[in-house]
């Protein structure tokens, strides 16, 4: 009923850890702090993998919230969530986004980390070969 809205808080957070991150990486920047060898995972800015995991999480908000309001399930008229209109139902609205919203944001967090983790292996492997290649 609103499991949409914990992927939307997630999210914001997202969102918020995104800008502070890039604000770390711009004074390190300024620092002149550049790795002097290929460290694992330097390649892309995590600002950058931040913006790709609320990307997805706005994405996923956005396309349940439209389920849900196609269902009838949120109205554009106060409470706006059809289960706010009684004490049961709220109950089983909250029940639902700590057990299904919850499980979601979590599996779309894990799916986002291994694809990163990925990327940034195949990415250090690629490295290493041109270095070896380099080096004979």
């Amino acid at each position: 009923m609103a499991c949409f809205t914990v992927s939307m808080i997630g999210a914001i957070g997202v969102g918020v850890a995104k800008h502070i991150v890039k604000h770390h990486e711009k004074k390190i920047e300024l620092q002149h702090q550049e790795p002097k060898e290929y460290k694992f995972g330097s390649d892309v800015k995590w600002s950058k993998k931040l913006s790709y995991l609320e990307l997805t999480l706005w994405t996923g908000s956005f396309l349940l919230a439209g389920e849900h309001i196609l269902h009838g399930e949120v109205v554009p008229y106060p409470p706006f969530l059809t289960a706010m209109n009684s004490a049961e139902d709220t109950m089983e609205m909250l029940q639902e986004m700590g057990t299904v919203g919850v499980l979601m944001f979590v599996l779309l967090v894990v799916a986002w980390a291994v694809g990163v983790l990925i990327v940034d292996f195949v990415k250090f492997r690629k490295h290493k070969e041109i270095v070896a290649k380099e080096n004979e």
